[in-house]
Parts: C-alpha cells; structure tokens; sequence
C-alpha cells in the first residue's frame, strides 16, 4: 500500500497522503460513472495505472515513475 508514504528522486517528491489518495473503493462500474464527471485524475500505483490502462483512460507514454512508482496526473 502507497498510502502515507512519501516518494523522492532528485528534485521531485511524491507524498501519498491520505487526506488527498484514500477515497472510496470503486468497482468498474462506479468508476466509470465518477470518470465521466471528473475534472482531474491523480493515479498513482501499479494497480490503479493498470486499471486505467486497460480502461484506455491514459497512455503508456504518458506515465511518470519516482522510485519506481508510477503515477500520472491528469487535468481535464
């Protein structure tokens, strides 16, 4: 689990707060009915990248990597 951890690599840090990243847990279904009403996505983890890969929502070309973690943050 990435919650409350904090990523850095050179200049650039990645704090994974919970305050910001621990929402609800969605299925596919209610995923997609938030997706269309979302203004910004930040995805962080394997998982969640994955998940949103196969959803066509991002690009592999799009994806940033700290510590091996990838993440990307999208605004709309």
């Amino acid at each position: 689990m990435l919650i409350g951890k904090t990523f850095e690599e050179g200049n650039l840090c990645f704090e994974v707060r919970k305050s910001f990243y621990n929402g609800i847990p969605l299925d596919e279904k209610e995923f997609d009915k938030h997706l269309i009403e979302a203004s910004s996505l930040n995805i962080a983890g394997e998982e969640s990248i994955n998940f949103a890969l196969k959803k066509k929502i991002i690009k592999k070309e799009d994806i940033k990597k700290i510590q091996n973690i990838p993440y990307i943050i999208i605004i709309t």
